[in-house]
């Protein structure tokens, strides 16, 4: 588990075992309940990454809501949208192997995440990742619910592979670019987890 879990988890059960004490049943099962919600939201599951060193995991666990044409930088490629849900793990991984060569965050609105403007207009920070195969990027959108963005990185770090990069508490977006060299291999709608899951193939 993140370890920022058991601080937010801690008053909520604390308070609970109290009500309960106090023959206050309801109010601490509720708060008890929250409390085992907040540890659950917090889990962190080790993964695994393919074997093939071709391939670009998903950088979030969740549904892939859009793969649609986008240039960055006049340079033409595809973006891949993944929505999180609460009931999703929220910790991010990278999902290639490279140098971070800039993290750009950004400030702006809290659109629900599934909304086509969340990508340009919401609070977010982006990683731009130079890889053997060319540059990468990809954003931890916050959302409507998502209002907390944590980085572990920092300019000039390599990353792996599936390696943890941050996380974003309580529902959120992720979007990652990818140059046209890149053979998109999953479509709208499927299920994906972070740091396991193929999202595309270098060619």
């Amino acid at each position: 588990m993140v370890k920022d879990g058991y601080k937010f988890a801690a008053a909520p059960l604390l308070l609970g075992a109290m009500a309960i004490a106090f023959h206050w049943n309801w109010l601490g099962g509720v708060l008890i309940f929250l409390g085992l919600f907040v540890i659950y939201f917090f889990r962190d599951p080790e993964r695994e990454p393919p074997a093939d060193p071709d391939t670009i995991v998903s950088p979030a666990d969740g549904h892939v809501m859009l793969v649609v044409e986008e240039s960055l930088g006049g340079v033409a490629g595809r973006r891949i949208s993944v929505f999180l849900s609460v009931f999703d793990v929220h910790v991010n991984r990278s999902p290639v192997e490279g140098k971070i060569t800039a993290i750009e965050y950004q400030t702006g609105k809290f659109y629900a995440a599934m909304r086509g403007k969340a990508s340009a207009e919401n609070e977010q920070n982006a990683f731009h990742v130079s890889t053997v195969h060319g540059d990468v990027v990809f954003k931890q959108i916050a959302g409507w619910v998502a209002r907390r963005i944590l980085c572990w990185k920092s300019v000039g770090d390599t990353v792996v592979r599936g390696e943890r990069i941050g996380m974003i508490r309580f529902g959120s977006r992720m979007d990652i670019w990818l140059p046209e060299r890149a053979k998109i291999l999953v479509r709208p709608g499927q299920r994906v987890a972070a740091g396991s899951s193929v999202l595309a193939r270098w060619k």
